[in-house]
């Protein structure tokens, strides 16, 4: 049987920049989020910030005229989900999430979720609901993964402690409040300093800043970023994704120019995965009937 295994040498192509910072309150992480996303964005207007925190984004409109979307209680995934499309739908280049720690534990979140769907349908096995919670918690999680903007997402931390043998409590750092591993899909963390607002990268794939003293994030750390990612190979889309993607603006009855003024994307622009998110997103809503022919 003929293998259908292929070798290719390795290419780091350009994609979406994924950030998360983590700190206590207080630490300047929507502060820093803001004037790292004017670096990756090309313009104010393009950045838009998810603002959980009861109005605490808008206290930094003196920077520019970036956009808000106020998310209340209930802190769904799903809710995140759909202000996540929103911004998607609006052109925007830069998304803030601040903060995604509401989705885990707010009024709402997955913690919650999970105890309610225990109690009424495990018989208070929390274990067990977790089979039904996780996959909503992952949705959330590809739904960043996935998006066509950059994104960054800013979580609170808290003080961990330990009982130690003299039964006395010992503090032994911070955890950040949302699920473990999170950290490991982001393409650079940062952990803030409460004190002085200085920030460590704990994970860097673009190696920019890992022999970085603490320092304070600026506009020019995006930049930096936003150079070294166009510094990759451009991911195009095939000739069967251009193929499938023509095929449906025939049955949209619409245009390019239509379809980009619609989308505000610029299909010849667009990467190869993400023109392969958005043809199988656009098959699944034909299927459901959600988007008409």
């Amino acid at each position: 049987m003929e293998s259908t295994i292929e070798f290719r040498k390795a290419e780091r192509k350009q994609s979406k920049i994924r950030i998360s910072m983590a700190g206590v309150s207080g630490c300047g992480k929507t502060f820093s989020a803001l004037r790292l996303a004017r670096g990756l964005a090309s313009a104010w207007d393009k950045v838009a910030l998810i603002d959980t925190e009861s109005g605490r984004g808008d206290l930094y409109s003196d920077l520019g005229e970036y956009n808000i979307i106020t998310l209340k209680a209930p802190f769904s995934p799903e809710r995140f989900i759909e202000a996540i499309k929103a911004c998607e739908d609006q052109g925007m280049e830069v998304i803030i999430i601040d903060s995604i720690s509401h989705e885990w534990e707010g009024k709402g979140g997955c913690l919650e979720l999970n105890d309610q769907l225990a109690e009424v349908k495990f018989k208070g096995n929390t274990w067990a609901a977790w089979s039904h919670t996780t996959p909503r918690h992952r949705q959330f999680i590809e739904a960043i993964i996935a998006s066509p903007c950059h994104i960054i997402t800013t979580m609170r931390s808290k003080t961990e402690t330990i009982m130690t043998d003299s039964k006395r409590v010992k503090k032994v750092g911070t955890k950040d409040i949302q699920r473990e591993g999170f950290s490991y899909e982001m393409t650079v963390s940062f952990d803030i300093d409460r004190e002085k607002h200085m920030a460590l990268a704990g994970k860097d794939n673009t190696h920019l800043f890992e022999d970085e003293t603490p320092f304070i994030i600026s506009e020019a750390d995006g930049e930096k970023i936003l150079k070294w990612n166009k510094s990759g190979k451009k991911d195009i889309p095939t000739q069967k994704q251009t193929k499938r993607f023509k095929e449906q603006l025939k049955e949209l009855k619409m245009t390019e120019k239509k379809w980009s003024e619609k989308t505000k994307l610029n299909w010849k622009d667009i990467t190869g995965k993400e023109a392969g998110r958005w043809i199988t997103a656009h098959d699944k809503r034909i299927e459901a009937g959600k988007e008409e022919k």
